[in-house]
């Protein structure tokens, strides 16, 4: 039996600190270059979060190629038993994306840090600037589409009754005001809750305690199939983490986000 197995999705730091020896471990951190180098958590393994997108326009968001895929978690020594802890210096934008990441090559065995590198360090727990080797060349994969709403699909659940879309961007995004695609605006139906308010800042940045009822509020409940999105699928990655961590079992990432369906052609836009 794995050494995590008793612990939920979200954890706290004192819950890894007590299993960085377990050899199931695969922790990922996913701060920058710098501040990886800087200081990490022990054993942590540095992922660039450009890696986790296919970085091309208009929508940089998408899924990386099956090939960069099997090449990024060869590195890692990815395998069926292990256990992956990730965590980033944001609050949980780029480690919730991971998250989905390792659902979308239906791997089920993860945990996130609450607060993440900044929480670890406010509780006083050792830095490393040790670097892992890379373990080895590429695995082979099975991806997933569950996880992932395409536009296309997206376009064709608009306004179904037991459909929540979760904008994480900034209300001026959201509203229309401030343009970073062809179109500005939301898509039909959308509610808007930016990502950042998720995060209780006197906390360290862990996911705030009273989320369940703010979703409750925003019509974002248990029921529903939630699909939430930003410009690129990062600051969603905080949302689609918040969602899975309260046990909602039908939640998908819209890789494409904005940057997608901003400048299709085809795509309705409110304002």
């Amino acid at each position: 039996m794995s050494a995590f197995s008793s612990l939920p999705l979200v954890i706290e730091p004192a819950d890894l600190q007590a299993r960085l020896s377990a050899p199931e471990l695969i922790l990922v951190d996913l701060t920058s270059p710098a501040r990886y180098e800087a200081g990490h958590i022990p054993g942590a393994r540095f992922v660039d979060p450009k890696r986790t997108q296919l970085g091309l326009p208009p929508a940089p968001g998408l899924l990386p190629s099956h090939t960069q895929l099997e090449a990024l978690f060869g590195e890692l020594g990815h395998n069926p038993d292990a256990v992956y802890v990730v965590y980033d210096d944001e609050g949980g934008g780029w480690a919730g994306r991971f998250i989905w990441l390792l659902d979308v090559i239906g791997h089920k065995k993860y945990h996130y840090i609450d607060g993440g590198l900044l929480a670890w360090q406010a509780e006083g727990l050792p830095l490393s600037k040790e670097v892992p080797k890379a373990v080895g060349g590429p695995v082979s994969l099975t991806l997933h589409d569950e996880p992932t709403a395409s536009r296309e699909y997206l376009q064709s659940r608009l306004g179904a009754a037991d459909l929540a879309i979760w904008d994480a961007r900034a209300p001026t995004e959201y509203s229309g005001e401030k343009v970073v695609a062809a179109k500005g605006g939301h898509i039909p139906g959308a509610v808007n809750f930016e990502w950042t308010a998720g995060m209780d800042q006197a906390r360290n940045l862990r996911i705030r305690k009273d989320m369940p009822q703010i979703l409750e509020n925003l019509g974002i409940t248990p029921e529903k199939e939630i699909i939430t999105h930003c410009q690129t699928h990062h600051r969603s990655g905080f949302t689609y983490l918040v969602v899975k961590a309260l046990g909602y079992p039908r939640v998908k990432g819209y890789a494409g986000s904005w940057g997608e369906w901003g400048n299709h052609p085809d795509t309705p836009v409110e304002k």
